[in-house]
């Protein structure tokens, strides 16, 4: 287990922990199911379930279309290092155990600046004997520093994956773009982007109803269309989109998700409607569910 970010001191790190606001990561965790929230990350998921009710569809699909992508680049293309940015909470499958499992020798880099993902960035280095992994306390915003530490773990001459998976609709246009081609400048050929990002493209309505309850929690909120999703890639030389494009999640590569946990019909009823999410099947899914585009490219 390596990284500076570990040894910080637990009592500074709660002074960094904000429960009464809620955080991106957090919301993002109650939507997965997990319990490594707080009251206020609870309350803007309940607003957003309610702005649009079947919203957890993009978040779950969201999530399903990274697997997916991890497993793909890995399996089929040999892909073995991952620069993972925005990682969020720790939850089932994170990356380098997709990962892993396909090629035990993959290393992986975590990237995340919300301090409760620290406290529980122990979760995201058991790596397996052949593998590698590490956590970042860093921002987005610091590409330097970011590229600068996962060198540490990473070897930047051969192919890494860079996953920006449902981060970017966080940043505006101003940072976003260059921040995106800095990172990208630094990664050898072979090397590839995992890249999602929510849309209000192709269902306005309820997207942007969820919007609301997300900016008026004071969080940056950019929705971007299909052709401002594809900028990511046609702006950085030498990098092309892979096939089939930026596509809505759940039509990249489709295939079933995985079953969710059984529970009792009687005791699922008596769960409030947050709570219900994690133990719905998302195979259930269909187009006019989904407001967020996946894609991966490759640099040439």
């Amino acid at each position: 287990m390596s990284g500076d970010a570990l040894s910080q001191d637990p009592a500074e790190l709660a002074k960094r922990i904000d429960t009464t606001k809620a955080h991106p990561a957090r919301v993002y965790d109650v939507f997965l199911g997990g319990k490594d929230n707080y009251p206020a990350d609870r309350e803007a998921a309940a607003a957003a379930l309610a702005a649009n009710p079947r919203g957890y569809l993009d978040v779950r699909h969201n999530r399903d279309f990274m697997r997916r992508a991890v497993a793909r680049l890995t399996g089929r293309d040999g892909i073995r290092q991952f620069l993972d940015i925005g990682t969020g909470l720790p939850t089932a499958e994170n990356v380098h155990q997709i990962a892993q499992r396909i090629r035990p020798d993959a290393r992986v880099v975590y990237v995340d600046n919300d301090p409760v993902v620290l406290a529980h960035a122990r979760a995201l280095l058991t790596s397996g004997p052949e593998g590698r992994t590490d956590y970042i306390d860093a921002d987005f915003k610091s590409p330097a520093q970011i590229l600068e530490q996962a060198a540490r773990t990473l070897d930047f001459d051969q192919p890494i994956a860079l996953c920006l998976v449902a981060i970017l609709h966080f940043v505006e246009d101003d940072e976003a773009y260059p921040i995106v081609r800095e990172l990208v400048a630094a990664l050898p050929a072979g090397s590839r982007i995992v890249l999602s990002h929510l849309t209000d493209e192709m269902h306005p309505e309820p997207a942007r109803a969820v919007q609301r309850t997300y900016t008026e929690r004071g969080f940056t909120f950019v929705f971007r269309s299909r052709k401002e999703v594809e900028r990511f890639f046609t702006e950085v030389p030498g990098v092309l989109l892979d096939e089939p494009g930026v596509v809505p999640a759940h039509l990249w590569h489709p295939g079933p998700a995985p079953a969710p946990p059984a529970i009792d019909a009687e005791d699922f009823e008596s769960l409030d409607d947050i709570e219900k999410i994690r133990y719905r099947d998302i195979n259930d899914v269909t187009d006019d569910d989904i407001n967020v585009y996946g894609a991966t490219g490759t640099k040439a």
